[in-house]
């Protein structure tokens, strides 16, 4: 098992009706064929830290990963997603003790900038993001 987590908040001025159309774009992709489960809600952390909302999926391996990543709601919901997000911070587990299994999945996510450099540019958008994508 693979699983995400993305801690984040809105940016200042997100209209309540942009942050309610970007957590329904979440909560879809939380659902895709290839997720085995997804959450969205509220952020129990530290308020001090920032993060307002939590998004958390879990895929049951790699074939599976990359399927979750090419998933059409997947796809279109950052579009909907990540030009509303201030902060963004990304926790990665996985059950699997592969040891190189964070650079197949850095390597992954270089090919799907690659395929969607737009996707990339969204990323970089993002004010405060750590995703842990760097080799």
């Amino acid at each position: 098992m693979i699983v995400n987590i993305l801690r984040f908040s809105f940016k200042d001025g997100t209209t309540e009706e942009e942050k309610a159309h970007a957590l329904a774009a979440m909560r879809r992709t939380a659902a895709v064929g290839s997720a085995a489960f997804g959450v969205v809600g509220q952020d129990l952390g530290d308020p001090a830290e920032g993060f307002t909302h939590t998004y958390c999926a879990g895929v049951e391996d790699l074939a599976a990963l990359e399927r979750y990543m090419y998933e059409p709601d997947h796809l279109e919901g950052d579009h909907a997603i990540l030009p509303h997000l201030a902060r963004l911070s990304a926790v990665r587990l996985s059950d699997d003790m592969d040891p190189g299994l964070g650079e197949k999945i850095l390597a992954m996510h270089l090919r799907k900038v690659a395929a969607y450099p737009e996707w990339g540019l969204l990323l970089d958008s993002i004010p405060d993001v750590r995703l842990a994508t760097e080799a």
